[in-house]
């Protein structure tokens, strides 16, 4: 049982950043475990659908490495350690420089560093590690550094990353485009029902999911933004988002209504479109079988760059029914057979290419 009263002391330094204050220290691993590793055996324990916190799910593998490489002569973890600590469960001496964390294995929640904490499990010697510590750090400031840091390294699932806005208050392009992603693959009668990967794996009762989140998100803020976290910022900081003008509306068609907050309508016109594409190439848009297109990464990021070029020629802020963007497809000189890999090849020139065909309808 934990005694209450037991609590680990160490040398410490406060550190102000524009986030606020945090903390950092050098902690034996044998203490680092004592007051975290509940958290990294409950991530480990917990469904990947049903995981909704602010790190990766357990990899046993990567583990395994980790446990393995701790072992070696010249291992070294000179990262920080990103952990959430409850002010009831730490104190701060600043004329000692010295903190004290109360020593209980469910103190830490893990913002970053849960396959590194895993890994010393298996530390046989001195194995120190630097430690930042946030103090009362709400979960949408946990899952936005989460975030920001792992989006910039290509191992971790970027659905997942994106996922994580969803905890945030305010907004922001990034959960402007991650609601619209999850309204468009949840609502019934969307034509992307079922289609998205939520966190870019599939779920195997769902072998319809031909879309990543991560795809989805990105094409739907390449209409609103060319800068998504300066945007986030300024929005965080009280700041007002200029509007463009006509000039730049065929770059960004739907940033005017985001600032406007009328994140309905760019999720009705992205459904009308889908809906158009579905009416006009139904056996392809439905068809989620290896080597057809139109409905994975290739068809889907052409067709959602056409429906940029169509917003930037019509410069329309308002709803377009399905019928307008029917009436332009229509145009389009591809058949059902066409949309296959050996036609359009994966990667940017299938794309670019898929995408001057569509264009060739406005003449």
């Amino acid at each position: 049982m934990t005694d209450p009263n037991a609590w680990i002391s160490f040398s410490c330094v406060e550190v102000q950043q524009p986030l606020g204050t945090f903390y950092v220290g050098v902690l034996d691993h044998d203490d680092l475990l004592a007051i975290s590793y509940a958290d990294v055996r409950r991530i480990d324990e917990r469904d990947i659908e049903k995981y909704l916190g602010i790190q990766r799910p357990l990899d046993r593998k990567r583990v395994a490495e980790l446990q393995s490489y701790v072992k070696t002569i010249d291992a070294a973890f000179p990262g920080n350690i990103l952990l959430a600590i409850p002010s009831s469960d730490s104190r701060y001496f600043p004329e000692e420089a010295r903190m004290e964390v109360r020593r209980d294995e469910a103190v830490a929640k893990i913002i970053d560093g849960q396959h590194r904490i895993a890994g010393l499990r298996a530390s046989e010697g001195i194995f120190q590690s630097v430690v930042a510590f946030f103090v009362d750090m709400d979960i949408e400031d946990q899952a936005n550094m989460f975030a920001t840091i792992n989006l910039k390294q290509t191992k971790v699932n970027r659905s997942l990353a994106y996922d994580l806005f969803e905890f945030a208050k305010a907004r922001s392009p990034q959960k402007t485009a991650h609601n619209i992603a999850r309204l468009l693959n949840f609502e019934k009668g969307s034509p992307l029902l079922g289609r998205i990967k939520l966190l870019g794996v599939a779920s195997a009762p769902r072998s319809g999911e031909t879309l990543t989140q991560a795809l989805v998100v990105e094409e739907t803020m390449r209409f609103i933004t060319t800068d998504p976290m300066k945007d986030r910022d300024d929005l965080r900081r009280g700041l007002k988002l200029e509007p463009v003008e006509s000039g730049e509306m065929k770059r960004l068609p739907f940033r005017n209504l985001f600032i406007a907050e009328s994140d309905a309508v760019i999720a009705r016109n992205i459904w009308n479109f889908f809906d158009a594409v579905d009416g006009r190439w139904p056996n392809s848009w439905r068809n989620v079988e290896p080597g057809f297109i139109l409905n994975r990464t290739t068809g889907f990021t052409a067709l959602m760059r056409f429906l940029g070029v169509l917003h930037g020629e019509w410069g329309a802020e308002g709803v377009v029914e399905s019928q307008r963007y029917r009436e332009v497809l229509d145009r389009v000189e591809i058949s059902e057979e066409e949309f296959n890999r050996d036609e359009f090849l994966p990667g940017t020139s299938g794309i670019n290419r898929l995408l001057r065909r569509l264009s060739a309808a406005l003449g």
